[in-house]
């Protein structure tokens, strides 16, 4: 789903249904090929893996096709922040670095500088920097990789997806330093922003990756461990940098997107506690705030593509909610006295996804689809009739898509 929505063209996957409670880190822990996933769901996965198994015909267009898309990512890469063609100010061009989207050059001044901002409109000009572009790719086609080879059990995915992420994370050579200190960066303004920190929330999908690779010849112990490391020191520079704490700090989609991947890389880590911490403090500091009685959050609704961004925040707060299921935190059910809560915002927008006419800003395309994720991902979760019914209108999903599986 590559829709034009500003940030929200996510990729994330169609989460669903519950997941064990996770365990310790791997490496501190007798070795298993028992699922360590966090944003997918292990029971759903482990299940339509028997019906995979025994040749289930409804499932067979998905794993078909997942399986043309994981024989393209074995050509894929590798990937790595050091091929960017600049070098970030502190001279190390294993420093990840991006430039801010919505700016650009002053017309008003000689040389541009400093750049202003044009909110929602994307400055083609942050190509130039590969390191975004680079990331998303990885994965992309870690992700992918990881689940043909749990489907299918094909140890040519499993090498692949292991050599990717070595070449990003792990190799002395190509490895990405775990911080963004550097991301989203304004000319003439600063070389980096807490606000980065929302293009590395694809993360969380390399930590699930990562479980599925478990129990493959290919993933070893030792990657284990130097992918928990990693993750481990940029979970340290989240929390105590000043643009972590800028990030933390946000009210809007930035903010929940900074939880969602303080709470997945915890979990990772096994650090339970701080995973419970951070998600009981999103019943106030996130859905309290965000959200309004009638279901509208307005800092969403302030952007120029507001509907982009009302769902993506909702997103944030769904993945959020589907994380608390891990470790006893139900932020499904949460509301306030006032009733603001996740199930609210959705009530809000459901509407206009089948139809009403979307009364505030959208720069560009207005994709009412964008909402169809979430739609089906909240029925296993609410049962009030209004969203039986938004549900029934949805258009089935492709016998094709990847989402069959998840």
């Amino acid at each position: 789903m590559n829709i034009a929505t500003g940030y929200f063209a996510t990729r994330l996957p169609v989460l669903l249904l519950l997941l064990a409670s996770p365990t310790a880190p791997l490496t501190t822990a007798r070795r298993t090929t028992q699922l360590r996933i966090f944003l997918l769901d292990a029971r759903t996965l482990e299940a339509n893996k028997r019906r995979v198994l025994a040749n289930d015909p409804e499932l067979t267009p998905a794993v078909a096709k997942l399986e043309r898309d994981a024989n393209k990512a074995l050509n894929a890469g590798p990937f790595s922040v050091t091929t960017k063609s600049v070098t970030p100010p502190s001279g190390d061009k294993h420093d990840y670095m991006s430039q801010a989207p919505y700016f650009w050059p002053d017309p008003n001044k000689p040389n541009g500088l400093p750049y202003i901002r044009r909110d929602g409109e994307r400055n083609p000009e942050i190509e130039k920097i590969n390191n975004h572009r680079v990331k998303d790719q990885m994965e992309d086609a870690v992700e992918t990789l990881a689940l043909a080879y749990y489907f299918k059990g094909d140890e040519r995915y499993a090498e692949k997806a292991t050599e990717l992420l070595r070449v990003f994370f792990l190799t002395p050579d190509s490895r990405m330093n775990p911080n963004l200190q550097f991301g989203q960066g304004i000319p003439g303004i600063t070389a980096g922003r807490g606000i980065g920190l929302i293009e590395t929330r694809g993360l969380t999908r390399v930590v699930d990756s990562i479980g599925l690779l478990v129990g493959s010849k290919a993933w070893t112990n030792s990657d284990q461990r130097g992918m928990e490391e990693w993750f481990a020191k940029f979970l340290q520079w989240m929390l105590e940098s000043k643009n972590g704490r800028d990030e933390s700090a946000a009210k809007n989609n930035h903010g929940t997107y900074y939880d969602v991947q303080v709470v997945s890389f915890a979990q990772f880590l096994g650090k339970r506690d701080l995973a419970r911490k951070v998600l009981l403090e999103a019943r106030t500091k996130r859905i309290a705030l965000q959200v309004e009685p009638d279901g509208r959050q307005p800092l969403e609704l302030a952007r120029t593509r507001a509907w982009g961004y009302s769902v993506g925040n909702l997103d944030g707060l769904m993945l959020l909610a589907r994380l608390g299921e891990n470790v006893d935190v139900d932020l499904w059910n949460f509301k306030t006295v006032d009733g603001r809560s996740v199930e609210r915002a959705l009530d809000f927008l459901v509407p206009f996804a089948l139809g009403q006419k979307w009364t505030y800003q959208q720069l560009g395309e207005w994709p009412p689809q964008q909402l169809f994720p979430l739609i089906r991902r909240a029925a296993g979760h609410y049962k009030d009739a209004q969203l039986q019914i938004a549900l029934e209108k949805l258009p089935a999903l492709d016998v094709s898509d990847r989402g069959n599986l998840l």
